[in-house]
């Protein structure tokens, strides 16, 4: 059965021939994953939740929230991440429910989630119109009370990186460091085929502004790696327990600092709906 794409030829390539598999099990994904874990379970609850992973790839959240008891389901467009997370979730005692779907067409009943996480969605979505779409079917699938989490990439990452490792000398990267610290739109130059399809980078305010205008309420954002990997023996000092106390003693203090939070690659917003 041929299945219709989801999401723009660019993106399905992309991660078609990249490996979100083993994105997670080396460099800074190693730390995003397990500070991710740490940020999510601060909204858990001791009780089984119904829980909707949108965007969660190969679904190593899912299977990290099912082993906790939660009902959990993934909605991935990407038909690679799907299989791999089906066959993740077999091995389970407890499987998540794995769904070929989209962020704007959730195929759920009005209130039925505890809890959503939007991974992917807000990345990759270059229209405000198309983000706002999402916002509201995750509200609409929400019980009162419940919660969306939201994953966004920051608007200053690309620059950053530029900045640490000369890249920024590079015109091609140059002009699209400009493009997502003034517009937030990133499209990765030709010259440099392997950074990330075509995206969307927020603001801080603009990601906050974006679920408030959906009369969701606020309740924080979050830097997910914070300022603390600008430490240029990051990864060296993250695996020193020491080192790695006071670096994640800086991220914990840091982190929702709003002058602080365009110094992270990642960020998280908590929303409550009413």
């Amino acid at each position: 059965m041929k299945h219709k794409p989801l999401v723009s030829k660019n993106i399905d390539y992309f991660y078609t021939k990249a490996s979100e598999e083993t994105r997670l099990d080396k460099g800074m994904g190693i730390f995003e994953f397990e500070r991710t874990k740490t940020l999510i379970s601060r909204y858990l609850s001791n009780s089984k939740l119904n829980i909707i992973d949108v965007g969660g790839g190969t679904g190593k959240y899912s299977k990290w929230l099912a082993q906790q008891g939660h009902h959990v389901h993934l909605v991935e467009p990407i038909l690679k991440h799907i299989y791999i997370a089906k066959s993740r979730s077999s091995e389970l005692k407890h499987p998540f429910k794995v769904h070929h779907g989209e962020a704007k067409a959730l195929k759920f009943a009005n209130q039925y989630a505890d809890l959503i996480i939007l991974h992917g969605p807000l990345y990759h979505l270059q229209s405000k119109m198309d983000r706002q779409d999402v916002i509201k079917e995750a509200k609409r699938v929400l019980k009162p009370g419940g919660i969306i989490l939201g994953f966004a990439i920051n608007y200053t990452a690309s620059t950053l990186v530029g900045l640490m490792n000369g890249l920024i000398h590079k015109p091609s990267f140059f002009n699209m460091c400009v493009d997502e610290l003034t517009t937030g739109i990133h499209n990765p130059p030709k010259d440099f085929p392997w950074l990330l399809a075509e995206a969307y980078y927020h603001t801080p305010q603009k990601l906050k502004n974006e679920f408030t205008e959906q009369t969701l309420i606020h309740l924080n954002t979050i830097a997910v790696e914070g300022m603390a990997w600008l430490d240029h023996k990051y990864f060296t000092n993250m695996l020193h327990p020491k080192h790695k106390n006071t670096l994640s003693e800086l991220i914990k203090t840091t982190e929702s600092d709003p002058y602080l939070l365009s110094f992270s690659p990642h960020m998280m917003i908590a929303v409550k709906k009413q």
